[in-house]
């Protein structure tokens, strides 16, 4: 999975890298088989729909301090349950 952001803090969990920088847009690539990254994701879930559970894409990063390109409160990480 990868976000785009603009700031990112000075350290990034060991799932989180950052894999571009151009122009003060970073590409983060996040390693989601990692299970630091499955915990912070269980923690941040809610049933977003009859069936599908998500964690909004702007909680994800305001949990690691990261400022998204486009923090439009319906983008959403799901997984159907």
């Amino acid at each position: 999975m990868k976000l785009y952001a603009t700031s990112i803090p000075q350290t990034l969990p060991t799932w989180a890298n950052v894999i571009s920088n151009n122009a003060g847009l970073m590409e983060i690539e996040i390693n989601n088989e990692d299970p630091g990254f499955h915990s912070i994701i269980e923690e941040l879930s809610t049933e977003i729909q009859p069936g599908v559970i998500g964690v909004k894409a702007s909680d994800l990063c305001t949990r690691l301090s990261i400022e998204m390109i486009d923090s439009n409160e319906e983008n959403y990480l799901e997984n159907e349950i």
